[in-house]
């Protein structure tokens, strides 16, 4: 019954509507993620300046990395793997266009995250789907919204805890002999020690550990490419070729290729399935789009850097033959794809990175199960701690136990989380597409930096205290505007 659930919620239905939704927005934004991806950049650096404020919110880059933390995982290095085993190389080329796809997904829905989030009386923000959805489509839809917040409570909270424990466990045993026990214990430990410090202490330990992983995997994948640079275009035209059938040996063929290649994106991503929305709301920003410029940025990083730097160790080795790849798949093809190039201890090195994936990951998915609970209770501690003790006894569990039913069940639920999550998108198509006109609009007339101003959408129920900015903060924009534009004042918020 899983099975057959998941091959028409993964196979059909989801794949079908992730498409139209990034396809769509793409072409309704104008290609927002290709138009304001030089800004990206930009904003990541004001968000530095811009985050010591008196609540001591999460900056812009902080809400990044944690994102990051949690899209970044083992699908990114098993997963690309059993794309190419069973689609061949033309499934990276399909990967790139679904993620290119799915920056625009998410940009939508980190700005709808954002635009609809809520501030506490401790001066932090709590938001996501949840909020979007009951906010967004009316007090009628709350069911709709605490549904989505039980599944992402179920799936991530506790479905993908126990199997990311399970990842680390086992890679930690693969490549240095200690029992998964052990593993679990130690594992369960240090979790433990961070998530008691919320999610301040998540994204001070995230954005450290983040760049520290994914800096060390691009290293040795620029080593790689280095290696065999003059094989490059040669491996870039046996992408391209194979995803269009042109290849002889394009393991299931060409539809196998695309298949595989737009599952990978998506899987990996997270573009649609609204986890990273979560995220996305608690930072403190000027602008809604803010964060969903910078939000499209981290499906980059994931589909294009990451899975990509995979693609390449894995197509640019010896062991890579499209006739008998099949033998050798996941995490174990990749192990042996970066021996060949390095020598044996690339195995052990692709083992330490799955660990810190998946470690960084386990932190993501709690964030997300407290963001989950916070719907429908923000003062019940007991609650709170009742559900930390909980995933630090899914860690020790997920480590030690065959996880094959509990994976199955967490796809359902995640498939259902989604289509939930892409319903509300689509309902929620102008409003994301008015907030981005009024970014735009704010760019058209030379403002570097635009400001949001509630009031201009008071027919929109959004909570304008969420968009109180602090004092010193508007004058830090009306400076930097002013030295843009030339202007000597910036319209009051």
């Amino acid at each position: 019954m899983l099975d057959f659930l998941n091959d028409i919620l993964w196979g059909k239905v989801l794949i079908a509507l992730l498409i139209i939704v990034g396809i769509g927005f793409t072409l309704a934004s104008r290609f927002v993620q290709f138009r304001y991806f030089g800004r990206m950049f930009r904003i990541l650096g004001a968000s530095q300046a811009f985050k010591k404020d008196k609540h001591g919110h999460l900056s812009s880059f902080q809400a990044l990395i944690l994102s990051v933390a949690g899209r970044v995982g083992g699908g990114n290095i098993a997963g690309v793997a059993v794309a190419i085993t069973l689609g061949g190389p033309g499934a990276v080329f399909w990967m790139w266009v679904v993620g290119m796809m799915g920056m625009a997904t998410s940009f939508l829905e980190c700005t709808l995250a954002q635009t609809y989030k809520q501030a506490e009386p401790d001066g932090t923000y709590r938001g996501g789907p949840a909020h979007y959805i009951t906010r967004g489509m009316g007090s009628k839809f709350k069911w709709l919204g605490g549904l989505y917040s039980i599944l992402l409570l179920v799936t991530f909270g506790f479905g993908f805890t126990a199997l990311q424990s399970y990842a680390v466990a086992t890679s930690v045993g693969d490549a240095f002999g200690v029992p998964v026990f052990y593993s679990g214990i130690a594992l369960a430990m240090i979790v433990g020690l961070i998530i008691f410090g919320g999610v301040k202490r998540i994204a001070r330990v995230a954005e450290v550990l983040v760049p520290v992983m994914a800096v060390g995997y691009l290293a040795i994948a620029f080593v790689v490419l280095g290696m065999h640079i003059d094989r490059i275009p040669d491996v870039i035209t046996l992408i391209v070729k194979s995803a269009f059938g042109l290849e002889q040996a394009v393991g299931g063929g060409i539809g196998a290729a695309i298949m595989m290649g737009v599952k990978r994106g998506l899987f990996s991503n997270e573009a649609g399935l609204g986890s990273a929305p979560n995220v996305a709301a608690v930072a403190y920003v000027p602008h809604p789009a803010n964060q969903g410029v910078v939000q499209a940025f981290s499906v980059f990083i994931d589909t294009l850097i990451i899975c990509s730097s995979t693609a390449f160790i894995i197509l640019l080795s010896s062991i890579y033959d499209p006739a008998s790849v099949s033998d050798v798949g996941g995490v174990a093809l990749t192990q042996s794809a970066l021996a060949d190039h390095v020598g044996d201890w690339g195995r052990s090195f692709v083992s330490v990175a799955l660990v810190l994936f998946g470690f960084s990951t386990v932190l993501y998915n709690y964030y997300l199960g407290e963001n989950s609970i916070n719907f429908f209770s923000t003062e019940n501690q007991n609650l709170f701690n009742a559900f930390r003790v909980a995933i630090i006894g899914l860690v020790c569990w997920g480590a030690t136990t065959d996880l094959g039913t509990v994976f199955a069940f967490a796809d359902v639920t995640m498939g259902l989380l989604a289509l939930v999550n892409l319903i509300a998108l689509i309902c929620l198509f102008k409003p994301g597409l008015r907030v981005l006109r009024d970014f735009d609009q704010q760019i058209a007339e030379g403002i570097e930096q635009p400001v949001f101003d509630a009031n201009k959408f008071s027919d929109m129920d959004l909570d304008a205290k969420a968009w109180e900015i602090e004092l010193e903060d508007l004058e830090q924009l009306r400076q930097r505007n002013a030295k843009a534009t030339g202007r000597e004042s910036l319209a009051s918020n």
